[in-house]
């Protein structure tokens, strides 16, 4: 018989501090790819005493592979069997109580129908159990642990012939709310996690479609097409005050972020609410974290060639599995290219390059690196979108293009970096991670200054922008499990380093109008980009230090508080060089802070979870007073309450919050020096919001959402902003998604897909003077993926799909910016096939 246990090792195979069993769908979804020549079939089991536990023995015949699946919950060890069915001659379940003085109970059971579970419950701590080799069965060794408290490891091994494959919607554990893989459920915060399986299978090629999933989360634009914004809980504006987006942890700093690609992402992590203690100054909504894909240890390779609308191609490849025979050097690589033409009438596609390359190194048993590229090309229209008139948007084709259609705008970026990791012991590690960004730009476009000439007119005048961003960022943190009496702690110290600077050069040309309900662009040639005033050539230059502590402290299992304090010091300068029509000029500032965070989480019964908690934020501001001072930082300070459950066997997760949220210091008009500002506004955020993620029968998975925010102007010198609600900002937004794959029989393998997304009426801009409507889009899928028929060891899987987007062909808007130009339309009616092949 040959077993592939968890990790293998020679002799015995200690399999210590198992991953809870809110991991076990990651795991069961990664393990079912072995290639197995028939169902392992289990006549008998004994379980045995012996001098230091116990010998679990499952009968199987003999030549057969199984995969023995390891994990715990408080004092229970589970242990799943894959491609197993029990056939014992007397019972359809086994089962003995008290086997020794340490084991509460020993049950064999069937799971499901390719899976069996073993349970071992501890009396007063969770057993460890050793794959014994054996000729004939499966032999599991059980003893005693010798800590009160067993933790999930940071990483598990799975010897399998295929993908280790997120199948699952529902994901147990993030790591942006503490900075540990802890499990949500006992995570007092409020975390969204968008899996890999709902990216592929609703193919949201635009991260804007993977956050669609996120209550409160909004869209605020492409910056036409210089970056993307995003909205939470009413704060988050654009031109480098967004919601900050995180890759892998690391913050991405600058004027304007690059679009991400989603091929390249494992999962999408949203923390809702100030949390400056982990992430620096941020806008208080939240932050946004992009997980990339990491190598695996066996080889899984997966080609898909997508086709759509608007003349979409975008073939993909996504390559990884060990270079060394020992499995001490892994690899992965995903690239693609896409072409596509904007459902608007630009005269230029849209064209993607991407490569990501990442490189896992094992040094030793317990230090390991990771090294990791990534490159993005874009070359695109640049699309300043419709525009205010009157109360609400122009009436004019959503197609229409108010600037040019031979505008355009080049960007690239480059990220790399590594992540040290090294465990002293299974209490401490040392974490040290380095990472550098590069981003540039070209805008060649007929800017919009935002105005009227006459009811028909609008005003535009010829610009140019380039703009060179670079970052540096390096982080080390230390975490350790360790117990004061009774009380478990797992303490968390780092320090952040960062430097930034960003050049953006503006040159304006003379005006060019255009009549929006009868478009000519061809009224003032456009001109060459050296025959245009530079009006602005602007270096800015961040240096950031923050220090940071946080434990988290386990009173009880169900009692866990979390509480920590951050120091940040910022020191921002910014040049303006000599130009055409400019003087020279430079300014610097330094801001510090201490930033607190607290919370606590009560765990009533295993599937409900109450919590509550309080955080701060600060965002520095660039902008000076009359008299030259600079302007007191953002603070951000807020609570929430909420309720997390898991349903459906722990397949299914929601969370239900209360939020209240404030922005002080917001920079505000100075009456007496209308040209400058001073810090004196305050911007309020309140409202609920739920989330619900998982499975709620075999083959039956949902994403959905709902948010009710009420975000308004508090404070400002200017009287009529005061209770105006801050824009882009509906009070009701709700998504939802579900599919349904068959399960069985001749039609196994084929799935449906349906769900919708509404979004209540915004305001376009501060001043509440326009509105865009709701909206209400559709959207389906059909699918269908084959695996390998029974009893053949091919290795391979097809998927086909369709998914269709806006099906009632709603005309809408998407995106504002808080100006009477840039109001983005949403996509028509859509449709986008894919054929992937795994292998």
């Amino acid at each position: 018989m040959e077993v592939k246990p968890v990790k293998a090792d020679k002799g015995l195979t200690p399999l210590v501090s198992p991953p809870r069993v809110s991991d076990l769908d990651n795991y069961h979804t990664q393990a079912r790819w072995l290639v197995q020549t028939s169902t392992v079939i289990v006549t008998g089991v004994q379980v045995n005493p012996t001098e230091t536990g116990l010998e679990i023995v499952l009968e199987i015949p003999p030549d057969q592979t199984v995969q023995p699946l390891i994990f715990s919950e408080e004092n229970t060890l589970i242990i799943d069997i894959l491609g197993a069915v029990l056939q014992l001659p007397e019972s359809e379940e086994f089962r003995v109580e008290n086997p020794n003085s340490e084991t509460t109970e020993v049950t064999v059971t069937q799971l499901d129908a390719e899976s069996i579970r073993i349970t071992i419950t501890g009396k007063e701590r969770v057993p460890i159990a050793e794959v014994k080799p054996s000729a004939d069965n499966l032999v599991l060794s059980v003893t005693p642990s010798s800590s009160t408290r067993e933790t999930p490891r940071e990483e598990i091994e799975v010897v399998a012939t295929g993908e280790q494959q997120q199948e699952s919607y529902f994901v147990p554990n993030a790591s942006t709310a503490t900075g540990t893989d802890a499990p949500i459920m006992e995570t007092p915060f409020s975390v969204k996690v968008v899996p890999q399986e709902v990216i592929r299978q609703q193919q949201a090629i635009r991260i804007q479609d993977v956050l669609s999933n996120v209550s409160g989360v909004v869209s605020g634009g492409s910056s036409q097409g210089r970056g993307i914004n995003f909205n939470i809980r009413g704060f988050g504006t654009p031109s480098g005050s967004s919601v900050p987006v995180l890759k892998d942890g690391y913050r991405i700093y600058g004027v304007f972020v690059p679009a991400p690609e989603t091929a390249n992402l494992e999962q999408v992590e949203v923390l809702k609410g100030p949390a400056s203690i982990l992430y620096g100054e941020i806008e208080p909504g939240g932050i946004i974290n992009l997980v990339s894909k990491k190598p695996l240890p066996q080889f899984f390779n997966e080609i898909e060639l997508q086709v759509g609308e608007w003349g979409l191609v975008r073939p993909r490849f996504d390559l990884t599995g060990p270079i060394d025979s020992n499995g001490n050097l892994l690899y992965r690589l995903n690239g693609l290219y896409k072409h596509e033409w904007s459902f608007r009438d630009f005269d230029r596609a849209m064209e993607r390059y991407s490569v990501a390359p990442v490189l896992a190194w094992k040094i030793g048993n317990n230090t390991d690196v990771l090294f990791s590229v990534e490159y993005i090309n874009d070359t695109g229209p640049a699309d300043f979108g419709l525009v205010k008139y009157g109360d609400g948007v122009a009436p004019i084709p959503r197609t229409r293009v108010i600037n040019n259609p031979d505008d355009t705008v080049d960007t690239d970026s480059l990220s790399a970096g590594y992540s040290f990791e090294h465990r002293f012991n299974e209490n401490w590690k040392l974490r040290n991670s380095f990472r550098y960004l590069s981003y540039n730009f070209d805008f060649s476009v007929v800017a919009l200054p935002g105005f009227f000439a006459d009811d028909r007119t609008f005003v535009r005048f010829w610009a140019n922008q380039g703009g060179q961003q670079r970052s540096y960022s390096f982080y080390t943190n230390a975490v350790g499990k360790f117990a004061t009496g009774s009380i478990n702690h797992e303490l968390l110290v780092g320090i952040d380093l960062n430097h930034s600077e960003d050049r953006i050069t503006t040159r304006f040309g003379e005006e060019s109008p255009i009549d929006i309900f009868n478009p000519d662009y061809n009224i003032v040639p456009k001109p060459l980009r050296s025959e245009l005033p530079l009006f602005g050539d602007t270096t800015n230059e961040a240096d950031r230090l923050g220090i940071y502590l946080q434990n988290q402290v386990y009173f009880l299992d169900n009692l866990i508080l979390v509480a920590g304090v951050r120091y940040d010091t910022v020191t921002l300068k910014t040049t303006n060089a000599q130009t055409d029509l400019t003087d020279a000029g430079e300014s610097e500032q330094t801001d510090d802070a201490f930033i607190p965070r607290v919370g606590l989480l009560y765990r009533l019964i295993r599937e409900l979870s109450l919590f509550a908690n309080y955080s701060q934020s600060f965002r520095p501001s660039t902008q000076t007073t009359a008299s030259g001072e600079a302007l007191e930082p953002e603070r951000g300070k807020g609570f929430e309450v909420g309720v997390k459950t898991e349903l459906f066997q722990k397949k299914l997760l929601a969370t239900l919050t209360y939020f209240d949220i404030t922005k002080e210091n917001v920079v505000v008009t100075d009456p007496a020096n209308p040209f400058f500002s001073i810090a004196a506004g305050e911007q309020q955020s309140q409202g609920f919001e739920l989330d619900v993620t998982g499975e709620i029968l075999p083959g039956w998975k949902i994403i959905a959402s709902y948010s009710y925010i009420d975000a308004k102007v508090t404070e400002d010198t200017d009287p009529s902003l005061v209770g105006n609600r801050l824009f882009g900002v509906p009070y009701n937004m709700a998504s939802l998604w579900m599919t349904y794959e068959i399960q069985s029989g001749a039609l196994q393998g084929l799935g449906f897909g349906a769900g919708l997304n509404y979004v209540g009426d915004r305001f376009g801009d501060l001043a509440n003077t326009y509105t865009v409507g709701d909206y209400f889009i559709g959207n389906a899928a059909i699918f269908y993926q084959r695996d390998c028929p029974r009893g053949k060891a091919c290795g391979h899987r097809y998927r086909f799909a369709l998914n269709f987007r806006n099906i009632s062909d709603a005309d809408y808007i998407e995106a504002v910016a808080g100006i009477d130009s840039s109001i983005e339309p949403g996509q028509p009616f859509t449709v986008i096939g894919s054929f992937s092949v795994e292998f």
